[in-house]
């Protein structure tokens, strides 16, 4: 199974015969910040010296993910759930491998796919050189994505209100953007694919349709991590959610006893 700081071997089926694509083992992520400049006679400056000898100067650490562990398994979508800055981002751009591991592993199963990464979009080219360039970049040979081009332009509804996927991508709204960004990932079956906030953009007609379309991706046995606020999305989506605050895993299990607990939790 490769993946960031994998190690030796394959992990096989879990407990119920599944085949994992994602474990994460007592993960830690930690940011290193830049600190503000302070004179060297101020008392910011001495007391930062006081409290963070043996530390690098000037730099702040952030501990955004702290000892989270799962398995993920093959035909799951999975919900991330939390406050603000709990780090569900920080967690999915862990596994994407695009973030270093401070301590623990992330192995993966096949290539995970974060959405807006490998479906990179330029803000000086059209929308229709975009979906090229992005199908391309998700390994698509180039006969697919001009067969799938209708499909995909069409799902994203980007030209429901005029010819905008022939301007470029810095006339559109965020919205528009984001829109376009899932409809060219989801043109493809991923193993391993991860969605943040994408299902807040647009009208429900496109909620609706990417719901069914993660359905789908499920029943292609890949699997889907869904980062969002609306919890009627995760219900409507996700099988399981993994609930994350100050970084650290809260709880993990079936959709609705986790949702009913993080009701609670923010009055909800």
């Amino acid at each position: 199974m490769p993946g960031q700081n994998a190690g030796q071997g394959s992990p096989g089926p879990d407990a119920g015969g599944r085949r994992p694509t994602v474990i994460a083992e007592d993960l830690h992520i930690v940011y290193r910040v830049n600190g503000a400049k302070t004179g060297k006679g101020s008392a910011t400056a001495a007391l930062s010296r006081i409290v963070g000898r043996g530390r690098e100067r000037g730099v702040r650490t952030v501990h955004a993910v702290r000892g989270v562990s799962f398995t993920a398994c093959r035909g799951e979508a999975i919900g991330l759930i939390g406050s603000n800055g709990s780090g569900k981002s920080t967690l999915l751009r862990a596994i994407a491998g695009l973030l270093p591991a401070e301590r623990g592993k992330v192995y993966t199963d096949g290539q995970p796919s974060l959405l807006g990464v490998n479906a990179a979009l330029m803000n000086d080219l059209t929308g229709e050189r975009n979906v090229i360039l992005g199908g391309l970049a998700m390994g698509m040979p180039r006969e697919e994505i001009k067969e799938r081009y209708e499909e995909i332009v069409g799902f994203s509804g980007i030209n429901d209100k005029g010819d905008f996927i022939t301007l470029p991508m810095r006339t559109y709204s965020s919205g528009m953007a984001a829109r376009l960004r899932f409809s060219i990932a989801a043109a493809k079956d991923h193993d391993v694919l991860m969605i943040d906030e994408a299902l807040a953009t647009g009208d429900r007609g496109f909620q609706k349709r990417s719901e069914e379309r993660i359905r789908e991706l499920r029943k292609q046995a890949g699997t889907v991590f869904l980062v969002s606020h609306n919890n009627k999305s995760v219900r409507d989506t996700c099988d399981r959610v993994l609930w994350l605050e100050r970084g650290e895993l809260r709880m993990d299990g079936p959709t609705e006893e986790v949702l009913g607990e993080y009701e609670k939790f923010t009055g909800k």
